[in-house]
């Protein structure tokens, strides 16, 4: 009993301690290191396998999403204990993956070599993959984030997207185990991988992949730092108003962009003039202005997540497609609708913009805008970003207060650079509003929490990165054939033993 508790402690330890290898601690080396300890405690305890894997990804996804508990209880005002519960929910679900993961490796092959550097790696992999789609997906905490962009691994990113970085984390890991139940021989070649690996992805780095286009243009970045707790009030909406727009009226810039829900109520219901005053603005100062805005669906028959260019006279728009469940829209509202009587949760049921929106033109540049968290799905910002040069997400990351939610969506933007290879400008309430650039490194970051604009100047890029034109599939084929090549070893290995008896 002793030793199963120190075992089980272990791996809930390893696995809360991932929280470090992420933004805004960023020790990316400490990953394969946890997920070692990991897969040498399957190793030792293969019936365990399941309950392990389950509590290391539970402990990981908990201390990583722990800022879930602030918008439900701090901002939405849902009572301590359903709050409480409510946010082991999405890690309860989340750690099955890994669970099945490990379950299937030890499964899979007794080989410590096959099950660690082939089948391990492999299945992690598929398992990130699906939940990153599965029930519309939630690909936030990858171990593959956890390498943007200071490690070596993060080149990459741009040749096989975040999944290939999160398979050479995972073999990474799997290796340590694998090392020293390996003859001489097999030492030296593993470490040889390992090196040819790292060295290799590193100099990758060093690769640009796009080109410029057009000339820089100068944007001003506006952070409002308007309370989530205020933001939807009737009593301070005019302020909010004034002090956006006093930022507007402060700029010289070729664009400006304000955050996601930046006016706190419909285009439709603005105050009378506030749309051709904008506009005015803009054409004094040869400007444009994008807004994150709600608007009505043409129909009027529901509502729209938006950023509007408020600067040209048709407002073209992109809207919000990708919604986060239970936040946007709300999945069987017939069953769990009643709950948000609870919660102070305006706008909670927002339709999809659509999947095949243009970029908008905007100071002489393509941008391609997503909103909030959907720079999570690097995938669907292949297509926006073929026609794009820039990239732009505005978001409102006032629900989670001061945690680690912002950093870690700075990450998520700053991978989502490094796939495309285009720069990533960022608007946000309260941070982290930044410039990223076609490396994922950050070029100019404006303090969270605080009222600013941000002035940069960014470089429009073309071109396409090898991971834009071919997207998930060659990791998810490769991880796929993998496995499929471990169980053909594994069948004759078993009729080559049947033979001999």
């Amino acid at each position: 009993m002793p030793k199963r508790f120190f075992y089980l402690a272990a791996c809930l330890l390893a696995g809360a301690a991932t929280l470090f290898a992420f933004a805004p601690h960023r020790l990316f080396w400490l990953m394969p290191l946890l997920l070692a300890i990991l897969a040498e405690l399957v190793e030792r305890h293969p019936r365990h396998a399941f309950a392990l894997g389950y509590g290391w990804a539970l402990a990981a996804y908990t201390a990583n999403f722990n800022w879930i508990y602030n918008s439900l209880h701090d901002v939405a005002q849902l009572p301590a204990l359903p709050a409480a519960l409510a946010t082991l929910l999405l890690p309860a679900y989340l750690a099955l993956y890994p669970a099945l993961a490990m379950l299937f490796a030890v499964r899979l092959s007794e080989r410590p070599w096959l099950r660690w550097l082939v089948a391990f790696p492999a299945l992690w992999t598929l398992g990130e993959w699906l939940r990153s789609w599965m029930f519309t997906g939630f690909p936030w905490g990858a171990i593959g984030y956890s390498q943007i962009a200071e490690s070596p691994l993060a080149g990459l990113a741009a040749v096989s997207g975040i999944h290939g970085v999160t398979f050479a984390v995972a073999l990474s890991a799997g290796a340590l185990v694998a090392l020293p139940r390996l003859a001489k021989g097999g030492r030296l070649a593993l470490i040889a991988l390992l090196i040819s690996l790292w060295c290799g992805a590193q100099l990758l780095k060093s690769v640009s992949w796009t080109q410029n286009a057009g000339q820089p243009v100068s944007v001003a970045l506006a952070q409002g730092n308007i309370p989530q707790s205020l933001k939807w009030s009737p009593e301070i909406l005019q302020l909010t108003i004034e002090r956006y727009y006093q930022m507007i009226g402060s700029q010289r810039a070729d664009l400006m962009i304000l955050p996601e829900t930046a006016f706190p109520l419909f285009l439709e219901d603005l105050p009378p003039g506030l749309i051709s005053m904008i506009q005015r603005e803009a054409k004094a100062k040869q400007m444009d202005i994008a807004i994150g805005i709600p608007r009505r669906t043409d129909d009027g028959e529901g509502y729209l997540n938006a950023v509007v260019a408020f600067s040209q006279p048709d407002l073209p728009y992109y809207a919000k497609n990708h919604l986060v469940p239970f936040g946007e829209f709300i999945p069987l509202p017939q069953f769990i609708g009643w709950i948000y009587q609870y919660m102070n949760m305006p706008l909670s049921g927002f339709s999809r913009g659509g999947p095949a929106q243009a970029p908008l033109t905007l100071a002489g540049q393509k941008v391609a805008f997503n909103v909030c968290y959907e720079d999570s799905f690097g995938e669907e910002l292949i297509g926006p970003a073929r026609e794009a040069t820039l990239l732009a997400n505005v978001s409102n990351l006032a629900w989670f207060g001061k945690s680690s939610a912002m950093d870690q969506h700075l990450q998520l933007s700053q991978a989502r650079s490094l796939e495309t290879g285009r720069p990533m400008l960022r608007s946000t309430n309260t941070g982290m509003t930044a410039l990223i650039n076609p490396d994922g490194s950050i070029k100019s970051l404006a303090a969270p929490d605080t009222e600013q604009v941000l002035k940069v100047e960014v470089q429009g890029r073309r071109g396409l990165t090898p991971y834009m034109r071919s997207g998930n599939l060659p990791v998810i084929i490769g991880c796929a054939m993998l496995l499929l090549g471990v169980m053909l070893l594994e069948w004759w290995q078993c009729r080559r033993l049947a033979k001999t008896r």
